[in-house]
């Protein structure tokens, strides 16, 4: 029998994850966003960009996940990613560049807690952001193209993540 999310019997957790996003503005991949913040039981998802607003088709494709959320709206992804290093947490870049490490190999500590920061779908992260960076990992590719869809590369890093503080 296929299970459903009203008789699952998965524990819930909450992991010490905050999800900084620089300029995803497509209101689908938001939405996902949501989904994935709630799915993985990530601390926080930060939505960094100007004019940025939670419309009807990001409310539709999140399935009312930005409901249970911990979210909040800002405007400078610099700011906050600042912030969050003087507050102790790596930064953790998820960007593909030629100093990046690949996820696999990548070992995240479990003692302390975690910025992963993904960026604009057409430009990804600032150098700005890159530079403060403690690590950039990336997702190794093996097709013709080299990149994925931001919301995909970010399910599976919040996946290898998580794993891994299990």
């Amino acid at each position: 029998m296929q299970l459903t999310h009203y008789n699952t019997h998965f524990i819930k957790r909450l992991f010490p994850v905050t999800l900084v996003s620089e300029n995803v503005t497509n209101a689908p991949n938001i939405g996902s966003l949501f989904r994935m913040a709630d799915a993985f039981g990530i601390e926080k998802l930060i939505l960094c960009g100007e004019n940025m607003a939670l419309g009807r088709k990001t409310v539709k494709t999140s399935r009312a996940t930005e409901k249970v959320v911990n979210y909040e709206i800002q405007d400078s992804a610099a700011e906050v990613v600042e912030s969050l290093k003087n507050k102790g947490y790596q930064i953790i870049s998820l960007e593909i560049t030629s100093t990046s490490l690949p996820i696999h190999n990548f070992k995240f500590f479990k003692n302390q807690p975690i910025a992963l920061i993904i960026g604009d779908e057409n430009f990804g992260i600032s150098e700005a952001i890159l530079n403060v960076s403690n690590h950039i990992i990336h997702i190794d590719m093996y097709g013709q193209n080299s990149s994925m869809n931001v919301v995909q590369a970010t399910n599976i890093a919040l996946y290898e993540i998580t794993k891994q503080m299990l």
